[in-house]
């Protein structure tokens, strides 16, 4: 049996060696899908919805209305640390395959912490814009 919930937020990134306009300072309005295929439990969950959000949210916390900004980006790291901007510092460039491993690998990881027996797969599918999107499916 497979379960889905969708969450939203909003974010700021660039691609500073993207030939295209993507190397500009910009953001998204990110739409993320976490389904999650497992055996149903004898509360005729698979999860309870609620449970999930609360693994989820406080992920999505940290990334709404901040900058996701590469650590080698020093000129918009350093920008965004003078004005005391919200920003999130990653070893990896802010491409939408990026942020979902990232998501995906986090996501797991929390579900492997809490010990979801029944949980066998998880898909985190991440929409950068409302036509365009990553997935990736991982074992539990």
């Amino acid at each position: 049996m497979k379960i889905a919930k969708e969450f939203r937020w909003e974010m700021g990134h660039r691609l500073p060696d993207h030939p295209g306009l993507c190397r500009n300072i910009h953001g998204h309005s990110y739409y993320m899908i976490v389904e999650i295929e497992g055996d149903v439990m004898e509360n005729g969950m698979i999860i309870d919805f609620y449970d999930l959000g609360k693994i989820i949210k406080p992920i999505l916390e940290k990334l709404d209305h901040s900058f996701l900004v590469y650590a080698k980006d020093k000129k918009v790291l350093e920008f965004l640390k003078k004005n005391k901007m919200k920003m999130v510092v990653t070893d990896y460039l802010a491409t939408v395959e990026n942020i979902c491993k990232d998501m995906t690998e986090t996501v797991v990881k929390e579900f492997r912490r809490k010990k979801f027996r029944n949980i066998q797969q998880v898909t985190v599918k991440i929409y950068e814009t409302p036509n365009s999107h990553a997935s990736l499916t991982v074992s539990v």
